[in-house]
């Protein structure tokens, strides 16, 4: 009696789907909640079903639970005709919450417009959702989220490595496409940070091992994508990065600081792949004078001594970077995005104490999460909501996911793809992303289907407002341009 009395007040407390009263997640559960967004100009209702599914063996034996959040609008008619965006974040341990409550999802982090905290945490209606024009889900991998491997015996490096995670990811992703009749419907991937290693295998593996067709890729401050730049090329590239955030702190001279900040850029990209790449190159093989202007210069666009540039032999790392912008004035920069400053309990050193950006985005993305998951879409556990899990030993070897999507895009007419990056980004930083684009496509034959936007914030730059809503139009645009005419064939 007693049994039968706790199973009723939990069926009727909302518990029968996913329980409190557990610390791992069920393989296989369901929430679904309904709801209203205003964007695009026009208010409308959505639906979102939040939950777990299973990734099997061979067998079928269920080895761990892949949690989601699958957001969808209520008057559409057509699935067919309805794009849909596949969403992941980085890490490669981190959950998909940055996305979804920043950017692209219907409801929106609370924070300034710069993208600080502010108290009351928690959320609001999100009026730049991509929602409008495009069904989303947001994809935690597993030990992220509320993702957890269930079978204590399963192999770890079946999910922890860059093609291991592609490899479950595409199967999952087929059976979760299968499950919502999403086969017919324009399909997206969108990844951040490492999210666009994962996303860039996934084009070539689900086109190759799931037969599954992309419309599009969108890169969101891209990491190298297992395109190789050791020695002087890996130490040149970092100097148009350098000059953006030195140019956001006002450390430039009155001449260069007063130029608008993209045609800036644009001339220290040039000087940085004609003269300071050959001058590194060279090494001590170069006339002592070239070396001095163009120490001379690389100071103009750093704010850094010509001494200590010429003590680094022009390799100035990005850590030192971080510590030595602002050491006259006691800060210190942050490294996913330098309008950050942090306070180091020595001025001295050679790196920052900590990562200032991170810790503010986690001061303001947790509690939110957390509350927004189970008071707003009902879901209700005891599982710890992993910002950043466990993915450790994560092997890295054979990372040739760059090649996978050009590969991808050679077969596949229909594949678009576009970057964004923002110029204060100092961990993925934006010209990198465009020698990327250069290097994945020397021949430049699939140019005409790549592109590139720059924004004036870091590695999220959708967490400043001016970028929200220049970045979700960005995405708009691209999803209505690599939207191919009804009847036009997928061919060269």
């Amino acid at each position: 009696m007693k049994f039968r009395f706790l199973f009723m007040f939990l069926v009727l407390s909302g518990y029968g789907t996913v329980s409190m009263a557990q610390r791992v997640p069920e393989a296989d559960s369901a929430v679904t909640t309904k709801h209203q967004v205003s964007s695009g100009g026009q208010r409308f209702a959505y639906t979102a079903k939040t939950g777990t599914q299973p990734v099997w063996d061979d067998k079928g034996k269920v080895l761990a639970a892949v949690n989601y959040t699958y957001y969808t609008r209520d008057d559409v008619r057509d699935l067919g005709k309805r794009p849909l965006v596949i969403s992941f974040n980085g890490g490669p341990g981190s959950a998909s919450v940055w996305m979804q409550l920043a950017y692209t999802g219907p409801r929106l982090l609370n924070i300034d417009d710069e993208g600080y905290p502010v108290q009351p945490y928690g959320f609001k209606e999100n009026p730049y959702t991509i929602l409008d024009v495009a069904d989303i889900i947001y994809v935690n991998p597993v030990n992220t989220g509320y993702s957890r491997i269930l079978d204590d015996k399963a192999d770890r490096t079946l999910f922890f490595g860059t093609n291991a995670d592609i490899r479950y990811l595409a199967e999952w992703l087929n059976t979760f496409v299968t499950r919502h009749n999403r086969w017919t419907s324009p399909k997206y991937l969108i990844g951040e940070s490492y999210g666009t290693t994962r996303v860039s295998g996934l084009a070539l593996e689900l086109q190759n091992a799931q037969w599954m067709y992309l419309n599009g890729v969108i890169l969101v401050s891209p990491t190298d994508l297992g395109i190789k730049r050791e020695g002087a090329i890996e130490k040149a590239l970092r100097l148009p990065y350098f000059t953006a955030a030195a140019w956001y702190h006002q450390q430039l001279s009155p001449q260069l600081q007063g130029r608008d900040l993209e045609d800036l850029l644009t001339e220290v990209e040039a000087f940085t792949l004609d003269k300071v790449l050959p001058a590194i190159a060279r090494g001590y093989s170069i006339n002592p004078g070239e070396k001095a202007a163009i120490i001379e210069k690389m100071s103009a666009y750093t704010s850094l001594s010509t001494t200590v540039i010429a003590q680094h032999n022009l390799d100035i790392s990005t850590s030192f970077f971080w510590k030595e912008l602002m050491r006259s004035e006691g800060f210190t920069v942050g490294r996913l995005d330098s309008r950050y400053l942090g306070l180091d309990l020595k001025d001295g050193g050679e790196r920052p104490d900590y990562n200032a950006e991170l810790t503010s985005w986690l001061h303001s993305f947790t509690p939110a999460i957390n509350y927004y998951m189970m008071n707003e879409l009902g879901y209700k556990t005891d599982v710890k909501y992993n910002m950043f899990g466990s993915v450790h030993p994560w092997d890295r070897s054979n990372d040739n996911t760059g090649a996978s999507l050009r590969q991808a895009m050679a077969a596949n007419p229909y594949l678009h793809v576009m970057v964004q990056a923002g110029y204060y980004d100092g961990a993925t930083d934006y010209f990198n992303a465009k020698y990327n684009m250069w290097q994945m496509d020397p021949s430049g034959k699939l140019a005409n289907r790549m592109s590139f936007k720059g924004y004036r914030s870091g590695h999220m730059m959708y967490l400043r407002k001016d970028d929200l809503m220049q970045a979700t139009k960005d995405i708009r645009d691209f999803i209505r341009a690599s939207t191919p005419k009804e009847g036009q064939p997928a061919k060269y």
